[in-house]
């Protein structure tokens, strides 16, 4: 648990220690070369990005994190290169390792509400320090998780 503030905002999110989220079903395990246009030097980094959805009351009692885990796990399945790690192969060629070793997942809690930030919610997102949690480890893009999830409950 941290005490965050952000100009005259204060607030606190709760973090579930970070979890791998595997397929659920086995995948092929096999190497994958990305293409020329991916492969750039000058695209060799992390983005961080938050999106932000209101609660469907049509879920009714359905914990939507666990929800979100076990879609997640089911999509791995059809789309089983973002379970993998990235390598590095022949020429600094970078391939993905379908491992199926999985994404990161964190279940987080704030008390804190949209209404709060008092600003219109654009990029740059007041507080996305904060907010979002940097796994230690997990920053660098060869043999790490190629996703990093965070579902923030809270925010409404």
């Amino acid at each position: 648990m941290a005490q965050l503030t952000s100009t005259s905002l204060t607030f606190t999110v709760r973090r579930s220690p970070p979890e791998l989220i595997v397929p659920s079903k086995p995948t092929p395990r096999e190497l994958k070369p990305l293409s020329d246009i991916d492969d750039q030097e000058g695209l060799r980094f992390q983005i961080q990005v938050i999106h932000i959805y209101q609660r469907n009351p049509k879920m009714g009692n359905k914990n939507p994190t666990s929800v979100i885990r076990e879609a997640l796990a089911n999509v791995l399945v059809f789309y089983y290169p973002f379970a993998g790690r990235l390598r590095k192969g022949p020429g600094r060629k970078l391939m993905v390792d379908c491992s199926g070793e999985g994404v990161l997942f964190i279940e987080a809690e704030a008390d804190v509400t949209l209404k709060q930030f008092g600003v219109a919610l654009q990029p740059p997102f007041p507080c996305m320090v904060e907010l979002l949690y940097d796994v230690p480890g997990s920053d660098g893009i060869l043999d790490s998780p190629l996703l990093l999830i965070q579902v923030n409950s809270g925010l409404v």
